[in-house]
This record gives structure tokens, C-alpha cells and sequence, in this order.
């Protein structure tokens, strides 16, 4: 492998469609970003690592059959890894792959945003990658605090923008991602 560069795609999985908090808004919007995302980095030759949950029941266990890409979502992954923590860098291999692969810049994109994306851009920076946070390629849900107050999704994202950037990672749009993996290509 020639670049140093890689694309995290974080918990893409149907198993989401099975919890209690799934709702569609943002779905649609979100897989164009994440779809985009992907073939940008596959035409750029960036490999692409996939990553799963998993859990021992329920809907992210292997027994389910939901452990597999959200659809309608198309990926055709370098690496696939499973992770059972919220840092996809704890436990599934793929720091070791990394390493293996000459890899010192990540971007980051999945669900959820500010879950296991925000987990792991905290933790890969922690151990000196250089980290892209795609916001626009990571979907979340609406989330209700202990006071009842409910959290809309666009909220929990910008307070992850808020905390990541500038400290553990530089926020970049899909665009700005596909013109620096484009640039990639190109050196």
C-alpha cells in the first residue's frame, strides 16, 4: 500500500434499524455524504476500512444477521474489523493494520456521531494520527437527557464538532475530504 492516508467508515450497519431510537430523518442525506465519501476514496485508490459492532445478543450480535452494511449503502472495504468497544481502535486489530500499512491520517465517518466516531477521532489523535472528522458522512439520532429534555440530532452534532475541532481533529465537509483524498491520488 502507497498511502498514508485511510477512510474509517464506523458501524454502517442494519443493525441500527432495530433499536427503539432508529429514526429515518437524516438517513437519506447522510448515505449520499457516506456513499460519496466512499467512492471518492476508492477512485482517489485510499483504502477504505469497514467496521462493525458487535455485541453477544440482540440486534448487533453475529446471530442476528444485522451485522452487515446498512442499506442501501455500497462498499467494497480494504479491511474489515469488529469492534465490541466504542474506539474501533480498542480490541479489533485495526491500529495494528494501520500501523502495518504506513497509515498517519484517518478521516472518519459513520454512526454514530458522536458515539463510536467521536470515540475513536478522540482516541486516534490521542495516539498522534492525524485526523479528518467528515460530520456531513456520520449520522446520529435524536437523544432525550435525565431531565426529559429531548436532543435533536443536528444539536449533538454541532456540540461534537464543537469539542473535536481544533483539539483531536479538523472538521471537513465531504467536499473538502474528496479534494484532499483527490490530492492524495495525485502526489
Amino acid at each position: 500500500m502507497s498511502h498514508s492516508t485511510a477512510l474509517l467508515v464506523i458501524d454502517v450497519q442494519e443493525s441500527f434499524r432495530h433499536r427503539p431510537y432508529f429514526c429515518e430523518e437524516g438517513l437519506a442525506a447522510y448515505l449520499e455524504r457516506q456513499q460519496a465519501l466512499i467512492d471518492g476514496a476508492k477512485a482517489a485508490g485510499i483504502p477504505v476500512v469497514q467496521i462493525f459492532h458487535v455485541e453477544d445478543t440482540g440486534a448487533f450480535s453475529e446471530e442476528s444477521g444485522n451485522v452487515r452494511t446498512l442499506a442501501p449503502l455500497k462498499i467494497e472495504p480494504d479491511a474489515v474489523f469488529r469492534k465490541r468497544r466504542h474506539s474501533a481502535l480498542i480490541g479489533s486489530g485495526l491500529d495494528v493494520w494501520l500501523t502495518r500499512n504506513g497509515i498517519t491520517k484517518i478521516f472518519v465517518s459513520g454512526i454514530r456521531t458522536e458515539q463510536c466516531c467521536e470515540t475513536t477521532t478522540r482516541h486516534a489523535s490521542d495516539l498522534g494520527y492525524q485526523v479528518e472528522f467528515v460530520s456531513e458522512a456520520t449520522l446520529t439520532f435524536p437523544m432525550t437527557d435525565a431531565a426529559g429534555t429531548e436532543w435533536p440530532a443536528e444539536i449533538i452534532k454541532a456540540r461534537t464538532e464543537l469539542v473535536l475541532a481544533g483539539r483531536f481533529a479538523r472538521i471537513v465537509t465531504v467536499d473538502e475530504a474528496l479534494d484532499g483524498l483527490a490530492g492524495k491520488a495525485a502526489a
